[in-house]
């Protein structure tokens, strides 16, 4: 694949080319050009500009990459991309504006404000692009999804100032290049191994990171729920998002054994009304994204200790790397399968005889990019909310949290570092720089030597907080 920065064909991208590209960057952040509202505006504003006049062209390259259909497009890529604009768009100016802070007696008279401004050169190593105003940007798409990774290097410089937003293609090498250099923060977006290598590149230079790393998100399924919706939207968290190839999709399913019975025949009559009855050929499902993740997710399906445990689909077609909804009962926590991340269309079920001992079977694990539950129960909500640490948590619903604005989004633990989306992102991007001000006034000699007995008592008083006492010690002292 060959690499392309902005608008140029890049033969050869190596190490000169990577450092080249930063130096140039940090000129362009350094000028201020970048950190003016009006600059930042016209960015946002080009973005959702792009969204909607290549939204064809953003349709066949995850038609390409992924054979995604056209709805699931336009409501995971093209609305997402243009709301999150719109938001931004809405709120930027008052996310702007210094916030007033409160100053303490000893510094009076003075006034205290806190200042946003961008942290300078971002390296984002993602699969998508998230607008984040005011920092000089390297986009590195993932090679994962090729034809994704080209159509945003192609359109992108034409809509955004390619003088502070730049794209780079490329692999392992090129990912390698860029993290060798100094950035001012990192966003990675990807599996645990990759961030471990990501968070070592940084630590060489001190770079702060953002990194959404995925892991195994619970579904929690409580007898007392309505099934008929439990399950259509589990099945639209799962199956619905890219086949189960996205960081939050549900991952397992806890529930009771007794009830495990109801809600798998729950999911096999409403999977047939959803793709029909061979999956394969339906037109509403994603397929797997190439090769190397098919044989994986074959492997999972395989292993000797869940094979027997398949009990509603399975069926494969290796040629279009396609496999077919797949539930699974009571496999092995040693399994593979139960082991690693998913990210495909394999689900299973995992039974308990008190729908409370999930709680632990989760506690367990490493912490969760997302935990969701269903129930009709306050109690066992309020006790899953408190109990449960995850990124993210739902109550009787999958993924939608994702577009929730005002939500935090991000892992914790094993499951990410720090979290973006509205105001989020612009104060992950942002350094809160604090300001004092003070003028020439109300200058008091208790601050400076020599420190005689009256001046460490006004010193202790204003340091106490004892306004009483400041006064007893002022009025003596104006007595002497």
């Amino acid at each position: 694949m060959t690499p392309v920065v902005g608008e140029n064909l890049v033969q050869r991208f190596d190490a000169e080319a990577a450092s080249s590209l930063v130096r140039d960057l940090r000129k362009v952040y350094a000028s201020g050009k970048t950190r003016d509202y009006g600059w930042r505006v016209s960015q946002l504003r080009m973005v959702e500009k792009m969204a909607a006049e290549c939204e064809k062209e953003i349709f066949e390259a995850l038609r390409l990459d992924l054979n995604k259909p056209e709805i699931e497009s336009f409501v995971h890529e093209i609305s997402l991309t243009k709301a999150s604009c719109h938001t931004m768009l809405k709120e930027l100016k008052h996310w702007m504006a210094p916030e007033k802070a409160k100053t303490p007696l000893t510094v009076y008279p003075a006034s205290a404000e806190i200042v946003s401004e961008p942290l300078g050169v971002i390296l984002i190593i993602s699969t998508w692009n998230y607008p984040f105003p005011g920092n000089t940007v390297v986009l590195k798409p993932s090679e994962v999804s090729p034809a994704t990774s080209s159509l945003l290097a192609r359109i992108l410089p034409k809509y955004v100032d390619s003088s502070a937003i730049r794209v780079v293609e490329g692999s392992v090498s090129e990912t390698s290049l860029l993290l060798d250099q100094r950035w001012d923060k990192i966003l990675y977006t990807g599996n645990a191994r990759v961030g471990k290598i990501v968070m070592s590149a940084a630590a060489k230079h001190l770079t702060p990171v953002v990194m959404e790393l995925g892991g195994k998100s619970p579904v929690v399924v409580d007898p007392n729920t309505n099934l008929e919706v439990t399950v259509k939207r589990i099945i639209s968290g799962k199956w619905g998002c890219n086949n189960g190839q996205t960081c939050v999709s549900p991952d397992y399913i806890i529930t009771t054994k007794s009830f495990a019975p109801k809600l798998i025949e729950a999911f096999k009559y409403r999977l047939e009304k959803f793709y029909g009855k061979d999956p394969l050929d339906s037109k509403d499902l994603s397929r797997v994204v190439n090769s190397n993740h098919y044989n994986r997710l074959t492997g999972l399906l395989d292993d000797d200790k869940v094979s027997d445990k398949i009990v509603h689909g399975g069926q494969r077609d290796e040629k279009h790397l396609y496999i077919s909804p797949t539930i699974l009962l009571d496999v092995p926590q040693d399994s593979l399968i139960m082991k690693e991340e998913i990210f495909g269309p394999l689900l299973p079920i995992i039974t308990v005889d008190d729908i409370e001992e999930s709680f632990d079977l989760i506690y367990s694990r490493p912490k969760p990019l997302a935990a969701y539950l269903f129930t009709k129960d306050k109690k066992l909500e309020q006790k899953f909310i408190g109990t449960i640490s995850a990124g993210g948590m739902l109550i009787n619903d999958t993924a939608i949290h994702l577009t929730v604005h005002s939500l935090p989004f991000g892992g914790v633990g094993e499951s990410g570092i720090g979290s973006y989306h509205g105001k989020f992102s612009f104060d992950a991007f942002s350094h809160k720089k604090a300001v004092l001000h003070r003028g020439f006034a109300g200058d008091a000699s208790a601050r400076y030597p020599p420190f005689t007995p009256k001046k460490k008592a006004v010193l202790r008083a204003l340091l106490n907080g004892d306004i009483f006492g400041l006064i007893l010690v002022l009025l003596g002292w104006h007595r002497t």
